[in-house]
Parts: structure tokens; C-alpha cells; sequence
């Protein structure tokens, strides 16, 4: 008895020694990764389920390069079914009665979009094959019999609707649209469309076509943002976003017969959008909610929300069901996690994981969860913001940081897995992804906050996203650098233009760097929203003229005084690629340190891998040694 005594004692006291023994912490266990391991997960998107069910239609990059691929439901098991090398193949969605397929591909990034049906046998065509012509496919007819889809064959400068017959696969001209409207909707009977008209950046007028006599009928009473949504599945009525009166987007129920309007949801964020399934039996809702998807999915004959599949830190951020609505495919994920797609069985309730993306030589608890922060700018306007802070980050180890803008103007950067934004994040550079005013999704006043004002209060929200960075105790507050894509590049080269003190480094990808240019050379497919543009940043035609000049940084090229950055798509259509190349050689005059990076097989935005790889790999060079400092230690191939 008493040996089992000492014995107990001696056990509890070891335990309790054993327990005081700190676990190692993140920041200890953490692995550095290369930009080709960091890269090599894979990307995928869509999800269309075939006729029998068996399997999805995804696109995926896992070659290098966009393709379309099967998953079988049952088994996951993933097929390829093209094999481009060079443009992207993005799967659009299986033929409603059979294995046909459909996908759309440009050229390398140039935006021209020709839409492709593959054969059973894998044989394919292009269907709208009109030399220098848009085409984006927009939904099955009812019947299953035929197609919709807009093209700018006719005028280069809007956008008609056509129906395309899948046994002959000829199209009908179903909409002359000679306004420039936007085709929000067509109705299940083909005798309406919903139709909108942008009156600026965030409002736009919304109209009932009636196709038969052509009589328009305006929705909306107030200027305000209006979106068509969806007819309901009996065709008496349409839903419709709006933010009239309110800050925010809520849904409405319109009645076709008596033009009666009823409010049908409301949230405390933007409502971005509403649809039916094929049968009506459920209607599905996105919000965007701080920076994020929420999913509604509702039972039209209930009005009960139906229970979603719920995971420990990551989100349902789309979905999409077969038609006799048994399925549900899903994909979730999070800002740490790339998202997988799942299937599950409304009626079992059965959930099935079909990828996994993330590659298997990437330790999950090394990537970092992003944290939505906000900070007082300048004014006291409160701006909110993601910040991304590396494990290895702490108040004795500061470590420096990147102020992150995102495109648009108008854009929003969201709580979404970027491989670019953990590869950063991972070599020991915080991210703050801010959304300055102007951002969307955080109400409409704060959208207009920058109309007719960039580069300038928008800026200021920017030096006091690396004000509030610098005031962490993890941060290095003397290596803060901007960087920034499309309207993101520009805000980069305004901060090093305007204020040219603030950041130590500038990266600029493809951004906008001449005003006057880029409002002139708008692409002919985006006429109809050209007069909104021109309402929020100026008309280059006009007096407005002098301030774009004023606020173009290639005019002010001799006050950037820190390195810089810049990478470009050769085929890009909305900057082009002279933006970039005369902003190098006006700062390499300044005998300021200057390095440029062009693809000639890219447009706006990097979609392949190996030049995802290249571009990465040389900004992280450049902020080694320019913003980090340590000249001394290049990085080798392998480190990267």
C-alpha cells in the first residue's frame, strides 16, 4: 500500500512538471516556403452537375494553367478534359440533357471572349466565332432546348442578347440593345427581360421589357442602385436589389400584373444578389457581410432557412445545386485556407469533400488567418481594413510591413485566400489590406467618399493604414511599402508621387498611371458604363481634364524618390502596357532603383502559374533588399 502511494505521488508530480512545459508555439514549428510550393496549390472554380448527377464541371489550374476537369460526386475523382497550354480554359456548364459541354476562352488576357461547345467524343467549336466580338454565356432557357448569351457582334459598343438553339446551335437576335443597357434577367416564358441603366458608379436605373409590344416599364422611383435578381418560379413577379433610402442593398418582390413592390429581405450589409433553384424550391441569397460571403438558403414553401454544413474557421462562400435539387455543391474556405468543393445531399444530409487543394508539402498552421481591423483616417472617417500579421511577428521581433490596395476604383479587398498575400505574409511581411473610402460594401456614402477626389483623401486613408501599422508593436514603422494591382498600381504610384516620404517602397502592378489615357481608351465593351466612370474620377474630354493631369502620376514622375517595382500584361485591354513603360523611364531619370517585369502573354492580372511564379518570386527579391534591407543575403532559386 504504501509503495502505491509513493508511486501515486512521484506520477502526480512528474505529471505536474510535465505540464508546466510550454508547448512550442507557431513561430518555433513554422516552415518557409518557396513561391513554387506556395503556388502549387491548386485553383478551382464552377461546378456544374451533369445530367446523370455523377459528376461536377470545374475549371482548374493544377496544369499551370486554367482547364476544364470532371469530379466524379461519389468518388472525387478528377479528369481532365482539356489540355490548353496557352489561353485558359474556364468551364461554363454541362448541356441540360446531355454530356455536351460548354467553356469560354480568350487570347492570353486580351478579354475577348469566344464561347465553345466539346462534343461527347471531345471534339469542340467555337459557336460565337465573330472576329474581335465579346460573347458571355447568361443562362438556359427553360425548356432546356436553348442557350442565352450577350454578344457585341453587332456594336462593338453594347451588348445584344441571343438565343442559341443546342440542336442546330444557331443563334436568334432575342434583344437589340441600342441604349446600352445591362440585361439583368429574362423571364422562365421569354416575354420579359429586366433591363438597367447606370446613371453613375453606384446608381442605375431599372426597367420591365416587355418583349411582344417592346414597352419599358421604369422600377425604381429614386436614384439609386438597382439590380435585377430573379423571376419568381411562377412568373408573376421578379426580385430586385435596391439601396433606396437605406445605405445598404435589400431585396424586393416586384408584381408584374399590379406593379406592387414589397420589401422581402433586409440585412445590415449589401444584399449582392437572389436566385431560385430549377424547380423554385429554394431561393438563394448572398450577403456580403464585412468583407465576406454569408449564405442564405431558403425553402420557398416553408419560409424557413435551410441548416448549411457549418466548419471550425472556414466559410460556405458559394454554391450551386442539380436541377432536380438532391445536391448541393459547395465550396468553403477561408483567408488562410484555399476553398475545397464538397457536395452535399439535401435529402441524407451526406456532406462529401472532392479536393483538396492545398498543397500537401504546406503545413496548414503555418499560413496566417486573416483579422479585420479599423483605424480613424485623417478626418475621423473610420476605415476598415484586413490585417494579415506573420507568425514570427512579435514586439521583440518587428517586422516590416506592406500597406495592400486593392483594384476598382471601387473595389473591395476581402477575407479570401490570396497564395501571393501568405507567401508575403509567410516570409515575414505583415499585410494591411486597406479599404479606403470609395471601397464598396461598407454603404453608399462611404462608396462616393472619393468621387472626383482621387489621390487625394483616398490616399490620405492609405499613409493612415501605414500610420496605424506603424504603431503595432510588431511592426517596423521604418519599412512600410504600398502595393497595389489596377486601380491599386495607381494608388501605389500616387503615394510615392504625392507623398513621397510616407513609404519606403513602392509595387505597382499594372497600374494607372496616366488619367487622360486610360478614360480615353476605355474598351469599347464597357460604353455603357463609360458616362458613370466619367461622373465619379472626370471626363478627359472636358475641363475636368486639368485635374486628371494634376493627379496622374506620369506627369509628376521627378518627385518619386524611393524603389520601385512595376509588372504588366502585354495583352492587358484596361491598362496598357505604355502606362507601364513610360512610368519606368520617367522614375529611372530620377536615378531612383527601378525594376519592370512584363509578360508578354498576360492581360490584367496573372492567371498562369509560371508567371504567378516569376512575378512573386522578383517582388520578394525587391523587398529583400530594398524594404527588408539585407542586401547582403540573396535569395537563391531554391529560397524562393
Amino acid at each position: 500500500m504504501k509503495k502505491l502511494v509513493f508511486l501515486m505521488a512521484f506520477l502526480t508530480i512528474w505529471a505536474c512538471k510535465e505540464e508546466k512545459k510550454e508547448p512550442p508555439s507557431v513561430a518555433e514549428t513554422m516552415k518557409t516556403y518557396t513561391i513554387s510550393q506556395m503556388m502549387d496549390n491548386e485553383a478551382i472554380g464552377g461546378g456544374s452537375f451533369s445530367p446523370d448527377n455523377s459528376k461536377l464541371l470545374i475549371s482548374n489550374n493544377k496544369s499551370g494553367i486554367y482547364n476544364m476537369y470532371t469530379v466524379g460526386v461519389d468518388d472525387g475523382k478528377m479528369m481532365p478534359v482539356t489540355a490548353s497550354d496557352s489561353s485558359s480554359v474556364f468551364a461554363i456548364s454541362y448541356f441540360p440533357k446531355d454530356e455536351r459541354m460548354l467553356f469560354r476562352m480568350d487570347g492570353n488576357g486580351d478579354e475577348i471572349y469566344h464561347i465553345y461547345a466539346m462534343e461527347a467524343d471531345g471534339t469542340h467549336k467555337d459557336i460565337t466565332p465573330y472576329e474581335g466580338a465579346r460573347a458571355s454565356f447568361y443562362g438556359w432557357a427553360d425548356d432546356d432546348e436553348s442557350f442565352y448569351y450577350t454578344s457585341n457582334t453587332r456594336n462593338p459598343r453594347n451588348d445584344d442578347i441571343y438565343e442559341m438553339d443546342l440542336e442546330t446551335l444557331t443563334p436568334t437576335l432575342l434583344f437589340e440593345n441600342t441604349e446600352g443597357y445591362s440585361i439583368d434577367d429574362i423571364s422562365d416564358d421569354k416575354k420579359y427581360l429586366v433591363l438597367g441603366k447606370p446613371i453613375n458608379t453606384n446608381d442605375s436605373d431599372l426597367f420591365l421589357y416587355t418583349v411582344a409590344d417592346k414597352k419599358m416599364v421604369q422600377i425604381n422611383e429614386n436614384q439609386s442602385a438597382n439590380s435585377g435578381a430573379d423571376f419568381s418560379h411562377d412568373g408573376t413577379s421578379f426580385y430586385y436589389t435596391t439601396d433606396d433610402g437605406s445605405e445598404f442593398a435589400y431585396l424586393m418582390r416586384y408584381d408584374i400584373e399590379t406593379g406592387e413592390k414589397e420589401k422581402v429581405m433586409e440585412k445590415s450589409w449589401d444584399i449582392w444578389g437572389s436566385y431560385f433553384t430549377e424547380n423554385g424550391t429554394y431561393q438563394v441569397t448572398y450577403i456580403n457581410e464585412d468583407a465576406k460571403n454569408v449564405i442564405e438558403v431558403k425553402n420557398v414553401a416553408s419560409g424557413e432557412s435551410i441548416e448549411l454544413p457549418s466548419f471550425d474557421n472556414m466559410d460556405i462562400t458559394n454554391v450551386g445545386f442539380s436541377d432536380d435539387e438532391t445536391l448541393m455543391r459547395f465550396y468553403a474556405g477561408g483567408s488562410h485556407t484555399p476553398s475545397n468543393l464538397y457536395v452535399y445531399n439535401l435529402e441524407t444530409k451526406e456532406q462529401k469533400k472532392l479536393t483538396n487543394v492545398l498543397n500537401d508539402e504546406l503545413q496548414p498552421q503555418d499560413l496566417v488567418a486573416a483579422e479585420v481591423v479599423r483605424y480613424k483616417s485623417f478626418d475621423g472617417v473610420e476605415i476598415p481594413a484586413i490585417y494579415y500579421k506573420p507568425h514570427q511577428a512579435s514586439e521583440e521581433n518587428p517586422v516590416p510591413a506592406l500597406v495592400w490596395v486593392h483594384g476598382g476604383p471601387g473595389g473591395q479587398s476581402r477575407q479570401n485566400f490570396s497564395a501571393f498575400i501568405q507567401y508575403l505574409v509567410n516570409h515575414g511581411y505583415a499585410i494591411l489590406a486597406v479599404n479606403n473610402r470609395g471601397s464598396s460594401g461598407y454603404g453608399k456614402t462611404f462608396y462616393q467618399m472619393d468621387d472626383l477626389n482621387h489621390g487625394d483623401k483616398d490616399l490620405k486613408d492609405c499613409v493612415e493604414g501605414k500610420n496605424w501599422l506603424a504603431a503595432q508593436p510588431e511592426i517596423n514603422g521604418e519599412k512600410i511599402g504600398i502595393i497595389g494591382g489596377s486601380y491599386g498600381g495607381y494608388m501605389t504610384m500616387a503615394a510615392l508621387t504625392y507623398t513621397p516620404e510616407e513609404f519606403d517602397v513602392g509595387v505597382n502592378l499594372f497600374g494607372v498611371t496616366n488619367w487622360i489615357r486610360t478614360l480615353k481608351s476605355i474598351p469599347p465593351w464597357w460604353e455603357s458604363f463609360k458616362d458613370a466612370l466619367y461622373k465619379e474620377l472626370g471626363d478627359p474630354h472636358s475641363a475636368d481634364s486639368v485635374r486628371l493631369k494634376a493627379i496622374s502620376p506620369l506627369f509628376h514622375t521627378d518627385k518619386v524618390t524611393k524603389p520601385l517595382i512595376v509588372l504588366q500584361g502585354a495583352t492587358d485591354p484596361r491598362v496598357l502596357q505604355v502606362e507601364s513603360d513610360e512610368i519606368v523611364a520617367g522614375v529611372k531619370k530620377n536615378g531612383v532603383p527601378v525594376e519592370y517585369v512584363l509578360f508578354e502573354d498576360e492581360g490584367h492580372g496573372f492567371v498562369k502559374k509560371e508567371n504567378q511564379i516569376t512575378a512573386y518570386s522578383k517582388i520578394l527579391e525587391f523587398l529583400e533588399i530594398h524594404l527588408k534591407g539585407e542586401e547582403g543575403t540573396p535569395i537563391k532559386d531554391g529560397d524562393i
